[in-house]
């Protein structure tokens, strides 16, 4: 069983694998190419990620690949917990701008599907948090960007201070949306 939940922004799917539970713990098929196509969500998966944020308020993005290596991405937390944000950058989008953010954790089993044309970002909410994530496009550093995380344009309601986030020096150089070249139409 599969359950995927709509967003206020359509393109953007939280999806919620069943968990099979006994005395012992529980097991979950996290993917299933034939479910995830009955359920409408037709990617081909090419890679699989693994990233470990030792600090709390470790924020990572806002991320993005452009074509020819744009990526739809499946985000699961396997430990601890993270507040996760979509950005719709699709220049011609009625939701260009605008955002989604999901609370992700081990514990809730929840996946956050994040389509071509979106930044990415998140920040943990425990330490020595783990997430994996499949993406439909290899990496490739010549079409890897990013938005500023903090544009307050973009109206995200972070779970940290920006005084006391834990960035890369590279996140924190990043474009405010307004100054953002159209990498989607």
């Amino acid at each position: 069983m599969l359950n995927v939940e709509t967003t206020a922004i359509p393109d953007v799917k939280i999806v919620t694998p069943a968990r099979l539970g006994d005395h012992r713990g529980y097991f979950s098929e996290t993917y299933n190419r034939q479910r995830f196509i009955g359920a409408g969500i037709d990617t081909e998966f090419v890679q699989d990620n693994q990233s470990r944020s030792a600090s709390v308020g470790t924020v990572r993005g806002l991320h993005f690949q452009s074509a020819p290596f744009a990526q739809v991405k499946l985000i699961r937390v396997v430990k601890g917990s993270i507040f996760d944000v979509a950005v719709d950058i699709r220049r011609s989008s009625p939701t260009y701008g605008q955002h989604v953010a999901v609370e992700l954790s081990a514990e809730n089993g929840r996946q956050f599907l994040i389509p071509v044309g979106f930044a990415h970002g998140f920040c943990t909410l425990e330490p020595d948090t783990e997430i994996q994530y499949k993406v439909s496009a290899y990496y490739s550093a010549e079409h890897d960007h990013g938005l500023a995380w903090d544009d307050a344009s973009l109206g995200i309601k972070w779970p940290v201070d920006p005084d006391k986030a834990i960035l890369s020096d590279k996140d924190r150089r990043q474009p405010t949306l307004a100054e953002l070249p159209v990498y989607f139409r």
